[in-house]
């Protein structure tokens, strides 16, 4: 049975000398000799590699195949172009293998397809599981840290002057996305500013010794 296959290539500015045509040559030399056919290629250029789905428009083409199941095998030049560390790529193994997909890496030789390359599979999500469990030991550590020193966790809080541009900006009308955007801040602190910007319920015009608007005479 002949395998449908898409090809993935990336480059980033940082990549000296490295080409989408340097991935894809070795890859269709590939699919020729295993007898895929090649019914897709993906490809983000410019882009780098520690950039999630959203900021890579051909891996997010890609993974949506995925889903649609119109692969059967996605291929790449080399690991580091579909993600920069290990969790990345066995996150992404897991997401084909849940859709019956398999994987071909050219550089590390891996073809999933294969009893060596699905032992590799299971390797790899050790080795994932093990630098999970060595970041979180490293994140506790510095918590317990900063906790002996006194210091205050958890994110910071707005400067009233950051406040007042929140506020000035929902007042204009703006949503709080975009009002997110333009000030790089969070969307979830944004929403906070807007609630406090609502109208006083009628418990604090009680508690001011007024009526509310609505029982005015």
């Amino acid at each position: 049975m002949t395998k449908r296959a898409a090809l993935y290539v990336r480059v980033s500015t940082a990549d000296r000398g490295q080409t989408l045509q340097n991935q894809l040559t070795p890859l269709r030399d590939a699919g020729a000799r295993l007898g895929w056919e090649i019914v897709a290629i993906h490809a983000d250029e410019g882009i780098s590699g520690s950039k999630g789905r959203q900021q890579r428009p051909g891996l997010d083409a890609l993974l949506r195949g995925v889903t649609r199941r119109e692969y059967d095998v996605v291929a790449a030049w080399s690991v580091c172009r579909l993600g920069r560390s290990l969790p990345d790529l066995v996150g992404l193994l897991g997401e084909l293998r849940g859709s019956g997909v398999d994987l071909y890496l050219h550089q590390q030789a891996i073809d999933t397809s294969t009893p060596a390359g699905m032992a590799l599979f299971g390797m790899l999500g050790v080795f994932a599981e093990f630098e999970r469990a060595i970041i979180r030991d490293r994140i506790h550590a510095a918590l317990d840290r900063a906790r002996r020193d006194g210091k205050r966790l958890g994110r910071p809080r707005l400067s009233p002057f950051r406040i007042g541009q929140i506020t000035r900006l929902l007042a204009e009308g703006r949503g709080v996305r975009e009002t997110a955007r333009l000030l790089q801040v969070s969307p979830a602190k944004v929403t906070q500013v807007r609630r406090s910007m609502m109208v006083p319920t009628e418990q604090t015009f009680e508690r001011d010794g007024q009526q509310p608007a609505e029982n005015a005479p």
